[in-house]
């Protein structure tokens, strides 16, 4: 630095003091990239000034005048004892922290608020209180919106004037660069720059102890006195030691002479009087390091003694002699450290007991104090109300009302000033609150665009992972044909990919959408297959479940769940059939379910009651039928997988119920199924059965489940015209290999895709096909077959694609994709159509019916005439062995 300095005197003298003040003002983290050299660009006006800054140390509480300078790099606010130190006392964290001045702290006072500490900071003026605050305001808003802050893509505040605050002027002779040179504004306590915790410590953040204590600096630091230091270069390196410290104080007080010049005579007083405590403190640091040269002196010296005396030792025996004295004199110093040591505690011991003691008069000084000044004020009071008994009344009365005006005029005075200082006040939070609010709303933008790009990379994640379980699966097909070695492999792959749990692997990121085990209906979301090539399907399944979701979560649930939460009264619409066929969400369908049924149903009084009534009284012949059932009633759902499970019961009086109710049908298999469903969706037992009429009385033709199931038959026939128009390509596969599709989609009928589609699907199945009929269970078989299309067309043998048309619904995990193939790709579907196929092939389906009836009649009749004359000329096997 003083090289520099000389290099170019020139320069350091025509600038002045500001290249020494900005090298002595900037933060430890600047100071290092200040060069002292002449720059043509002007740089962005520092902040920083003198201000007060309030300390507490026990039941001290004391204003310290500070040092305060703002680092842009890190948004920190660093104060210093004064504009000279080196090493900040301390640093203020304004990214996060919050502003506010209040009226009751005085003139000047105002707080920063961080999140684990509140500082309280006093101006010289509420001119350069405000001041401080709006630059703050600016600074933090400034590193809050640097670009740096914000991920690529997110939303950036705009930067905008602050609201609300007036420009303020800057006061000069308090804040910047040049209130530096000035002396640092003083306080009445005399301990304002010390520490009262750590007196020390502050010393050593001085610049003029760092200059006269030059063993304290890392280039100049003094040895240990164990350490092995050369004999010749001992007293040379100490005096360069001296004469390093004495360059460093002349370079301080070269930079004090220069400042001099421009001071005037007060200035200059004070600078002398600084320089004669700088010397003083010189003068004692030397005198310590000479007493710390004569004692390392002193340690070297009887180290060469001990070290001579041992080499001159001409035999062993001298040498043992001296190494023992050395060891007796150990075990002696050890002693005497141990009964020092011992001393030490009872002494601390004794100390403690004087300091309670100690501690005991002073409480009881304090209370004699504290009594004394009570029966003074007693004292003070009697004196007072005996002056005014003997003064005169009038004069007395005059002058009571002469200082009751004065005190309402202070006080009407009090209270202007307060109400301007209120509507400061007012101003300033309004403007603070503005600032953080859109600094709030920033973050909460930015914190959704990562958790949308988080959700983005898992589904990205969970596809990748399901194409790695498919590529197994086509793998395990192959195992027979492939060597030992890579069939072991393949295997121990697989295996693996079983033992994975859903689970644990979406614990181990951020969990944005789980995969639980059961969904919010109590379905199983993944399958629970005992053969290994369906639990490898199993995995993958779950994979694509958990993707669509997280794709679809933010893009399509999202805006329907805010257009379902839109919607008020129900009533019948184009508008509200379009979001029933988009699904209903989980907290809407039941009241809509409810508002469906009670369209088309009117409920009896008690009607209900009285059927479990009856039940109870007498036995249907169809209960022991509905007891088997029971059992077999959606296996995959945790309300039902067990006889003791709590849907149970409430399920067999709904059965019941229903038989009494319709004896023309009493019970068929497949009711179990539909009960069950509403039973899940409606909870109330008497709202399912009340469901469960409205779809076999309402919503399925007449005989649909009835002993012929003859209305069934006829839907499969109507179903295979509209697969042979709507899909001809899979209709001619199927023809080709013989596959007859109604021993698949018989069930799907039946039942409303029941156990065969996944929940999530089949609940928004169920949604359009209550408030639009049976014209839905036709739309989405074709879409299933549409969405399987190309990978049936693939298999070219009937077992291969019967055992895929066992599963293939299962596979099915978007919901949309299937739900736009149904009513949009598939149109036009009239239900004028649907019923004239229904006519058509009903009476073709009775005329079979009635051939199939003569021809049986006929044998029948033939067999009963034939029959006797046959069993005469029997005989049977027993009667042969005979």
């Amino acid at each position: 630095m003083k090289s520099l300095a000389e290099s170019n005197p020139d320069n350091s003298r025509s600038g002045g003091a500001s290249a020494k003040e900005k090298a002595v003002l900037s933060s430890p983290g600047e100071a290092e990239n200040v060069q002292l050299k002449p720059s043509r660009e002007t740089p962005r006006k520092k902040l920083c000034g003198y201000l007060n800054k309030l300390g507490i140390k026990g039941p001290i509480k004391t204003w310290k005048s500070r040092w305060f300078i703002y680092d842009e790099n890190k948004c920190h606010l660093l104060y210093y004892r004064t504009a000279q130190d080196v090493n900040p006392l301390g640093s203020i964290d304004l990214s996060s922290a919050s502003f506010d001045c209040k009226v009751e702290n005085g003139e000047g006072v105002f707080e920063i608020r961080t999140p684990s500490r509140v500082f309280t900071l006093k101006a010289i003026s509420k001119q350069a209180m405000m001041y401080w605050l709006q630059q703050l305001q600016v600074r933090r808003w400034e590193f809050c919106n640097a670009p740096s802050r914000f991920p690529v893509g997110s939303s950036q505040l705009v930067n905008e004037p602050l609201a609300f605050m007036p420009p303020v002027k800057t006061p000069t002779e308090v804040v910047g660069l040049k209130a530096a040179s000035l002396p640092a504004p003083q306080t009445s306590t005399a301990l304002q720059n010390i520490s009262l915790k750590h007196p020390w410590t502050e010393i050593h953040k001085t610049p003029e102890f760092i200059a006269a204590t030059p063993f304290c600096v890392s280039e100049f630091c003094f040895p240990s006195v164990k350490e092995e230091i050369p004999e010749d270069g001992r007293l040379e390196s100490r005096m360069n030691w001296v004469r390093k410290a004495k360059w460093m104080n002349s370079g301080f007080l070269g930079l004090a002479e220069e400042l001099s010049r421009e001071r005037s005579s007060m200035d200059k007083v004070s600078v002398l009087q600084q320089q004669i405590l700088t010397l003083t403190e010189e003068v004692k640091s030397q005198k310590e390091l000479v007493k710390l040269l004569h004692k390392a002196l002193e340690a070297a010296q009887q180290e060469k003694r001990v070290s001579s005396m041992y080499l001159t030792a001409a035999e062993d025996k001298d040498r043992l002699e001296l190494v023992r004295h050395k060891v007796r004199q150990i075990a002696d110093l050890t002693s005497r450290l141990e009964a020092l040591e011992k001393e030490k505690k009872e002494l601390e011991q004794m100390l403690a007991l004087r300091d309670s003691h100690i501690q005991e008069l002073k409480e009881h000084v304090q209370h004699l104090m504290e009594k004394n000044h009570a029966k003074q004020e007693v004292i003070m009071a009697l004196t007072e109300q005996m002056a005014r008994e003997l003064s005169d009344p009038l004069q007395e009365a005059n002058t009571i009302t002469a200082e009751t005006l004065y005190k309402q005029q202070e006080e009407i005075e009090h209270l202007k000033d307060d109400i301007d200082a209120y509507k400061t006040q007012n101003q300033f939070l309004n403007s603070e609150i503005h600032q953080v609010t859109r600094l709030w709303t920033s973050a909460a933008e930015n914190e959704k665009a990562l958790l949308m790009k988080c959700a983005c990379l898992q589904a990205r994640n969970c596809q990748m992972e399901s194409k790695y379980l498919t590529v197994l699966r086509k793998l395990q097909e192959t195992v027979p044909g492939l060597p030992s070695s890579d069939a072991e492999l393949v295997r121990n792959l697989i295996q693996e990919a079983l033992q994975w749990d859903v689970k644990e692997g979406a614990e181990e990121g951020l969990n944005l959408n789980p995969v639980s085990e059961y969904d919010e209906y109590g379905f199983m979301t993944v399958p629970d297959y005992e053969v290994e090539d369906w639990k490898l399907l199993a995995k993958i399944q779950a994979l694509e479940i958990k993707s669509n979701n997280l794709r679809s979560q933010e893009v399509v649930e999202k805006p329907l769940r805010d257009r379902w939460n839109g919607v008020g009264e129900l009533s019948p619409s184009a508008e509200l059939k379009g979001l029933i066929r988009s699904g209903i969400p989980v907290e809407h369908r039941q009241r809509v379910w409810r508002w469906i049924v009670s369209r088309h149903c009117s409920r009896l009084p008690d009607h209900y009651q009285r059927l479990l009534r009856q039940s109870k009284s007498t036995e249907h012949p169809a209960c022991r039928q509905i007891e088997l059932d029971l059992p077999r009633t959606l296996t995959n759902n945790k309300y039902f997988s067990s006889p003791t499970s709590q849907l149970i019961p409430k399920l067999r009086r709904v059965l019941l119920a229903f038989s009494w109710h319709n004896p023309a049908i009493g019970y068929c298999q497949g009711l179990n199924r539909l009960a069950a469903v509403a039973l899940l969706v409606l909870e109330d037992e008497e709202s399912a059965f009340w469901c469960l009429v409205h779809i076999v009385e309402n919503l399925m033709p007449a005989d649909y489940y009835s002993d012929t199931l003859i209305t069934s038959q006829v839907d499969q026939r109507v179903f295979k015209d509209f697969l042979a128009e709507k899909l001809p390509r899979l209709t001619a596969h199927f023809e080709q290999h013989q596959i007859d599709v109604s021993l698949i989609t018989f069930n799907w009928f039946l039942v409303a895709f029941v156990d065969s589609l996944v929940s999530d699907i089949l609940l928004r199945v169920w949604d359009a096909f209550l408030y639009e009929g049976t014209k839905v269970i036709f739309r989405y078989a074709l879409a299933i077959f549409k969405y399987n299309e190309e990978e049936i067309l693939r298999i070219h043998d009937n077992v291969e694609i019967y055992q895929y048309l066992r599963f293939f619904t299962r596979m099915i995990v978007d919901g949309r994709k299937l739900m736009n193939i149904a009513f949009n790709e598939l149109n036009p579907f009239p239900m004028k159509l649907l019923r004239n196929r229904r006519t058509m092939h009903r009476e073709e389906l009775e005329t079979e019916l009635c051939e199939l009836e003569q021809i049986k009649a006929a044998y029948v009749k033939e067999r009963a005439e034939q029959g006797p004359q046959d069993l005469q000329d029997a005989v049977s096997e027993e009667e042969e062995e005979i």
